[in-house]
């Protein structure tokens, strides 16, 4: 290697590298191979592989997909979500689970705003195992686990990395909300007790959301707080892509009472 401490052989070097691609990295442009048969590459929006530990964040329109792949079977994807306009509206985990009945997400269900509305619902689901009790992972639950939970540390914890998230939308602290958590589930038993779903699980499994507003997306991968293994988490992919509003029609939408109110809710905040 030559000497980097020289400005124009360390230039040399930097430029050296274009082209070179790791692991875990946005890839810009945004390339897949594997899009649905129906999603044009022109379409493309967002590719990304979180590290463990890592986090992304991203805004986007009204009818984009997410794709989100756990790539050898335990990554942990702590979620936030907000309205991009008004960040104040957020993501509800508790009027998600509330107004649908149902504490364990799957195919079908919506993602409640504070205000009523589906910030973003979820197409399809081949997991099962997500968790909406929990919360995120926190620098207390980190340092209890693995002895340190700091950001700049080497066992981060879920919240400060949404922190970060949030952050380069102009959001703060206050604003880090509790979380909906996808790949790693917690169930409740009829005693109470909580059993937490942490596999490793089968590599490659995906969830596909839609969004039903204008969002600001954040995403952290950081082991589950009930996770007692060593520091144990594997890559999140992400893709994104256009897609169409959703329609009057959609089976989603359509599928109970509460959930068509919720989207009328989001008709009349666009129309004003």
């Amino acid at each position: 290697m030559s000497d980097l401490k020289n400005p124009l052989a360390a230039r040399e070097h930097a430029r050296a590298m274009e082209g070179q691609r790791a692991e875990a990295m946005p890839i810009l442009p945004p390339h897949a191979d594997d899009l649905p048969d129906n999603v044009s590459p022109d379409d493309l929006l967002w590719e990304e592989t979180v590290a463990p530990g890592g986090y992304a964040s991203r805004r986007l329109l009204r009818g984009s997909r997410v794709r989100l792949i756990d790539l050898q079977g335990d990554a942990c994807a702590s979620i936030q979500i907000f309205n991009a306009e008004m960040p104040t509206e957020r993501l509800n985990v508790a009027d998600t689970v509330k107004v649908q009945w149902n504490a364990y997400l799957g195919a079908g269900q919506l993602l409640l705003s504070d205000m009523g509305r589906p910030l973003m619902s979820i197409l399809a689901d081949d997991a099962g195992t997500h968790d909406t009790i929990c919360g995120a992972s926190n620098a207390v639950s980190s340092k209890r686990n693995y002895g340190e939970g700091s950001n700049p540390g080497s066992h981060p914890n879920a919240r400060d990395r949404l922190l970060l998230g949030a952050g380069k939308y102009g959001l703060g602290r206050r604003d880090v909300h509790p979380s909906i958590t996808f790949f790693k589930g917690a169930r409740i038993e009829d005693d109470g007790e909580i059993t937490p779903q942490l596999g490793p699980f089968d590599a490659g499994r995906q969830v596909i959301l839609r969004a039903e507003m204008n969002v600001i997306f954040v995403v952290a991968n950081c082991p589950h707080m009930l996770d007692r293994r060593p520091w144990a988490v594997t890559p999140l992919r992400l893709t994104a892509w256009r897609g169409a509003v959703t329609p009057e029609d959609d089976p989603i939408r359509n599928a109970t009472p509460e959930g068509k109110r919720a989207f009328l809710n989001v008709e009349d905040y666009y129309r004003r």
